[in-house]
């Protein structure tokens, strides 16, 4: 050893990795972990928001327009299918989406892998409802609106039965779907929650 170097104690040297994972990718691990915690939660509640929002048309806003007269039905799922395009609908029916996949993401990067694969489950159900909804629901609310004014109808029972013959069926899916997702994630939540402990 020549005089100016300076000879380092071995307990000096900081570990490189410690049980073969390396310091940087554990600490960043665990950043992920507690990230995807609070992702979670705001998922579950967006996906049961969603879920519930599907099952009260299917148990309280459908049969009870179906209960009234054609001009009725027609004009209230007008008025409905304008109201809800507001930003807090907005908001948790693409909020769902994005923390449902985005805890997916992160719990798989944090090797929570149980936790992982059912919030990825999650994610294929409320896409899935998307896909229904962008490919059915949408488009039959559109040709609803498209019907005119209720003054300008004349025959409200053929626009009631062309509406209501697949959005209700096709409602009930939506909900069993966004249900699903809902149990998903709750499934994913425990499996983190004993995963931290």
């Amino acid at each position: 050893m020549r005089s100016d170097q300076t000879a380092v104690p071995l307990s000096y040297t900081a570990p490189s990795a410690i049980g073969g994972v390396g310091v940087g990718s554990s600490v960043q691990a665990v950043g992920q972990s507690k990230a995807a915690g609070p992702l979670l939660v705001g998922a579950t509640i967006a996906m049961g928001l969603m879920a519930g929002l599907f099952f009260a048309f299917d148990v309280s806003v459908m049969p009870g327009l179906a209960a009234g007269d054609d001009r009725t039905y027609v004009t209230a799922m007008q008025h409905i299918n304008k109201s809800i395009e507001n930003g807090l609908f907005g908001l948790v029916f693409v909020g769902a989406f994005a923390a449902t996949g985005l805890a997916a993401w992160l719990l798989h990067k944090a090797g929570r892998r149980r936790a992982a694969l059912w919030a990825a489950a999650a994610t294929a159900l409320y896409v899935v409802a998307l896909i229904v909804t962008m490919g059915v629901n949408i488009p039959l609310n559109n040709e609803l609106a498209a019907a005119g004014d209720p003054s300008q109808i004349h025959d409200f029972a053929a626009v009631r039965a062309k509406f209501a013959d697949s959005w209700v069926p096709v409602n009930m899916l939506r909900t069993a779907l966004c249900t699903g997702g809902l149990l998903a994630l709750t499934r994913s939540l425990v499996l983190h929650g004993r995963a931290g402990r």
